[in-house]
């Protein structure tokens, strides 16, 4: 048997014929795994400003999103789930009680946008 053909390399070391795979665009990037942490933060500050308690929580690996105590023993956790569009789920103790679906076209919202939408959300009775 005749050993394997040495495949011919690039200079980076790749493959002659490899092409870099494109990284997705920032507002792309945004609906492949939800919101970004400076975006968060960002939103975070612009909801501290109106006067709305918020904090940043970890969902996960490479997954933030908005905590905002809603006073009553429950709180709201915005953009978690790393879906399009932006939506939270209603906890209390770590049990889901509520939730408020995705805003339809929240997935173009920019940061003011954002801020006024978790503001202004209707949480409903606890």
């Amino acid at each position: 048997m005749a050993a394997p053909r040495a495949q011919p390399r690039g200079p980076t070391g790749l493959l002659a014929h490899s092409q870099p795979v494109p990284r997705p665009s920032r507002d792309r990037y945004r609906t492949l795994v939800g919101m970004q942490e400076d975006e968060a933060r960002q939103v975070i500050d612009g909801l501290r400003t109106r006067g709305v308690i918020a904090r940043l929580t970890h969902a996960g690996p490479f997954r933030v999103g908005i905590r905002v105590p809603l006073g009553d023993g429950r709180e709201a956790l915005w953009d978690v789930d790393g879906a399009a569009g932006l939506e939270a789920q209603v906890m209390r103790n770590g049990v889901l009680v509520g939730f408020i679906p995705a805003i339809p076209g929240s997935e173009d919202y920019d940061e003011q946008q954002t801020i006024q939408a978790i503001a202004e959300a209707d949480y409903g009775r606890g």
